[in-house]
């Protein structure tokens, strides 16, 4: 008995090893893997992928937060769609006397030309120069406000509220970091609005109030380091700082390397943060990540195949293609074939079928437009007919039938009525003599009815 239950815990205690062995060896899933990103200072931050608007990074990205001047890029980004960079901005009065802080010393009824105001606004962060385009472009101050809140609102902003152009302090003005990579990321699709914010250094030419020019530089560190060397980003291609007392420093930065483009967002931080949390940001991103063509991975829907069954295809072409400019973000460590799609008929546009809509870990990482090509049905052909081409000659051809209902509809009435009229006529004609026989013989029973009467009232007259 006694080696009997030696040998069963023996048993017991091998079984229990193996599971955990088997326990032990069991991989994480590739779906769940995300790089770990690095350690920031900055209360408030996201790292978004522009192309994809996937967010690779993020802390409290959903916080609200005062912008300050990053409140610009919104500013820029609709006076480029409302006006022409030759436009002449006048300064009013309001213009000067209701801003403070960062600024170019305009003066009342000072004209300067949109292109050189925003230069002004991105890279000297100008607050008379974002008012004075607020009322040009709004024809109000207010209604130009109104513009930027519907904007926000247009490009999926959640917790956003603007109550001035240039981003100084109010209660009620405020957004948070994922809201403003939503912005920065539509205002970068603008080609002005990146040639504007990648611009180091811009001058403007003497003005009917001022006689000498005014050189601006950027205030991004990054990208223009006009006060150290130290915080230089080599791939940073633009962006917007900010600063209030209370909103302390914000910053918006661009940055572009191995074919991928970047957008990082600090609020609520204290320097250099903002400038050492965007680097070592943009540093994982680039390090870890990569953009694959959707069009040129994907096998799952090949729309070649259905061509073969000759559903989707027209002379060897498909009825659909998958935009071939779309991709999605993976983490370097992964395939393509790691990210789960699926298809969702959403889409507004005419041209576009379908979504392919591609998620990985959790998180939406890219969508591809199933476009239509053009190509339509054609229509039953013969041959050996002939269509005069448009030069006046003719050639031997196909030739479509096309069908209308309504023309069909009127001829198919049209026989309906004539089979009718053919089907009267004959049994009139087969009964001609029955139908004159006994026409006459009404005709005759009225005569002598008629008689009868006359009969009838001559031998009352006769009495009388």
């Amino acid at each position: 008995m006694q080696k009997k239950n030696i040998l069963v815990r023996v048993t017991v205690f091998f079984l229990s090893l193996t599971i955990f062995l088997q326990i032990g060896q069991i991989d994480v899933s590739a779906a769940d893997y995300w790089p770990e990103g690095p350690a920031v200072e900055s209360p408030n931050v996201i790292l978004m992928e522009m192309s994809t608007g996937t967010v690779l990074y993020e802390k409290n990205s959903m916080e609200r937060n005062y912008p300050a001047s990053i409140t610009k890029i919104l500013t820029a980004l609709i006076a480029l769609e409302h006006s022409d960079l030759n436009e002449i901005v006048t300064f009013s009065d309001e213009a000067i006397d209701n801003t403070e802080g960062s600024g170019i010393a305009r003066d009342y009824g000072e004209q300067m030309t949109m292109e050189q105001c925003l230069y002004a606004v991105m890279l000297g962060s100008a607050n008379e120069c974002a008012y004075a385009v607020a009322e040009h472009v709004g024809g109000t101050v207010e209604a130009f406000v109104d513009m930027m809140n519907a904007k926000a609102a247009e490009l999926g902003c959640l917790d956003t509220h603007f109550c001035n152009p240039h981003g100084l302090f109010e209660e009620e003005h405020y957004t948070t970091c994922h809201d403003m990579a939503l912005i920065a990321r539509a205002a970068y699709q603008n080609e002005n609005f990146r040639i504007i914010t990648g611009t180091a250094r811009y001058t403007i030419p003497p003005t009917n109030k001022h006689d000498e020019p005014t050189p601006l530089t950027n205030h991004n560190e990054m990208l223009y380091p006009w006060q150290t060397l130290k915080y230089r980003y080599e791939y940073c291609t633009g962006g917007k700082t900010g600063w209030t007392a209370v909103a302390r420093s914000t910053l918006v930065t661009y940055a572009e390397k191995d074919g991928m483009s970047l957008v990082c967002v600090v609020m609520h931080t204290e320097p250099p943060s903002q400038w050492v949390d965007s680097t070592n940001l943009f540093e994982y991103g680039f390090d870890n990540f990569q953009i694959c063509n959707i069009a040129d991975n994907e096998t799952r829907y090949d729309t070649s195949k259905a061509a073969d069954a000759g559903i989707l295809n027209n002379g060897n072409r498909a009825f659909v293609d998958i935009d071939e400019n779309a991709g999605i973000i993976l983490p370097k460590t992964t395939e393509f074939a790691d990210a789960a799609s699926e298809i969702r008929y959403d889409s507004v546009r005419e041209d576009v079928a379908g979504t392919l809509v591609y998620t990985y870990a959790g998180r939406e990482v890219g969508r591809a437009d199933i476009v239509r090509t053009g190509i339509e049905i054609q229509g039953f052909v013969f041959d050996n007919q002939k269509e005069e081409t448009q030069n006046g000659s003719e050639e031997t051809g196909r030739r479509l039938i096309q069908i209308n209902p309504l023309l069909i509809t009127l001829i198919v009435a049209a026989v309906a009525i004539l089979v009718f009229l053919l089907f009267v006529i004959k049994h009139f004609v087969d009964n001609y003599y029955i139908i004159r026989h006994n026409m006459e013989v009404r005709r005759s029973r009225r005569e002598q009815f008629r008689k009868v009467r006359s009969r009838r009232r001559h031998r009352r007259r006769r009495r009388w």
